[in-house]
């Protein structure tokens, strides 16, 4: 009984989220919170992205984690960020990086999979990322997506992704068909 009384005191603690902050067609299936997180953060130079939009569709409690390569070749996460240190990051990433100065940014799925059970969904959803919309992509990667459904809306948990390298090429069932 007292493990029950902490964790409901726990979840009592966490802050509440707000679905009206969020578009209900950006939340009303996987498709779409999908689709809408890709809209976010691809777009030209000139235009700002619109991080209320991206938080609105990312729970409160959510977690960024991009893995990486150490300098030993071993890969760890290089990061573990909240909706809003992601933004930031972005944000910045966007404004100053020579790769990005005067360029766009466009991270388009190429294929998703995925898996569902009742109020949980897994998304295993492939991107190429690209500098125009009408570019060969420079990378690709797998984006992992854990959401949860709280009986009104679908809420992004996670995104964990790995980009492609020589060494860890996408596997074919991750591909296009």
């Amino acid at each position: 009984m007292l493990r029950l009384g902490f964790a409901l005191v726990l979840f009592l603690s966490i802050p509440a989220a707000h679905a009206q902050d969020a578009d209900p067609a950006d939340v009303a299936t996987t498709e779409a919170i999908l689709d809408a997180v890709y809209e976010v953060i691809s777009g030209p130079s000139d235009e700002p992205r619109d991080w209320d939009r991206f938080r609105s569709l990312l729970h409160p409690e959510a977690r960024l984690i991009p893995l990486g390569m150490r300098p030993d070749s071993s890969w760890a996460p290089s990061g573990v960020w909240s909706p809003d240190e992601y933004a930031d990051i972005a944000a910045n990433a966007f404004a100053n990086a020579p790769l990005f100065q005067g360029k766009g940014f466009y991270e388009v799925e190429a294929a998703r999979r995925v898996e569902r059970y009742d109020r949980l969904a897994h998304v295993w959803s492939t991107y190429e990322s690209r500098l125009a919309p009408d570019e060969e992509p420079f990378a690709r990667g797998i984006n992992s997506f854990q959401l949860y459904h709280d009986g009104e809306r679908w809420w992004v948990m996670s995104i964990l992704w790995e980009q492609e390298s020589p060494a860890a090429p996408i596997p074919q069932p991750y591909l296009p068909e």
